[in-house]
């Protein structure tokens, strides 16, 4: 861990990680993380060494000219670590703005949960989103799950049936729990078929999600105008592709017959796979 500045003490702090890579679909989690670092004026405290956890010929360092001063500089790959002190909570909060690593991922997840620990975190929150089987034009669903079940039953969470390849948002929410500190996953769903572009829409859906699930007041910014822009976008490639604006207007039939606005990718999928077969079609666009 290489220390950027002294951490002061903090309130009752909170774990908010998210990871460019696998588990950032639509950059949707990473961006969540870039906005309160901005909104909250967090401070840089800490690093992780990129010589030990990236593949530098993957994921390269840049090299840049500073406007200001005519200096060029390089700029490492690096998972940081900032504090930030939001107005009107109750508690400080430790945001991880990071990329997921290419090499020792159980000492990589060690150095931030011990530096968790070491400040006294009381809970770590997972931040990832997915390409699902869900339309653009509705409230995007943001799943909650949690391995421990004082929070399951708190935060009317799901424990997570999900079997299969994991990334470093999985592996941190394992290791917390091993180590006793609660976790928990929120997990945003983006349409697989809007995946080229940064969903500020699904950003902001993990935001509501925070701040219902913590009674939280979170900054917005710009997002909800981001989120409509980026639904006009993908207005726009519907309307030119008809394959692509047949499979929205099933699948928002499909979200309208639920019982929830924010029917789950599953629910969604299976309507979706009776559709094709009504028409003899093996499989889904993707």
């Amino acid at each position: 861990m290489i220390d950027l500045d002294d951490v002061p003490p903090l309130r009752r702090p909170i774990v908010l990680a998210a990871f460019e890579g696998w588990n950032d679909a639509a950059e949707a989690a990473s961006t969540l993380i870039t906005h309160l670092v901005d909104a909250w004026d967090a401070q840089p405290v800490a690093a992780l060494d990129p010589e030990d956890y990236y593949d530098l010929q993957v994921n390269r360092p840049r090299v840049a000219v500073e406007e200001d001063t005519g200096v060029r500089r390089v700029t490492w790959p690096t998972t940081t670590i900032l504090v930030a002190t939001p107005p009107g909570m109750d508690r400080d909060v430790i945001l991880v703005d990071g990329i997921e690593p290419s090499m020792r991922w159980r000492s990589f997840v060690g150095e931030l949960l011990s530096f968790a620990e070491e400040n006294d975190a009381e809970l770590v929150v997972c931040l990832g989103a997915l390409l699902a089987e869900v339309p653009h034009t509705r409230p995007l669903p943001v799943l909650v799950t949690s391995e421990n079940a004082v929070l399951r039953e708190r935060l009317t969470a799901e424990r997570s049936t999900y079997e299969g390849p994991t990334g470093i948002v999985g592996i941190l929410a394992d290791a917390a729990n091993d180590r006793d500190l609660p976790a928990v996953s929120v997990w945003a769903s983006v349409p697989h078929y809007a995946a080229g572009a940064h969903s500020a829409k699904a950003t902001l859906a993990m935001i509501r999600r925070l701040e219902d699930l913590f009674g939280w007041t979170l900054p917005h910014g710009d997002l909800a105008e981001g989120a409509r822009a980026w639904e006009r976008g993908v207005d726009e490639l519907a309307g030119t592709e008809e394959e692509v604006a047949d499979y929205v207007r099933h699948l928002e039939a499909a979200t309208d017959a639920a019982d929830s606005p924010a029917a789950s990718g599953d629910a969604i999928a299976r309507e979706f796979e009776r559709y094709l077969r009504g028409r003899g079609e093996p499989d889904a666009p993707r």
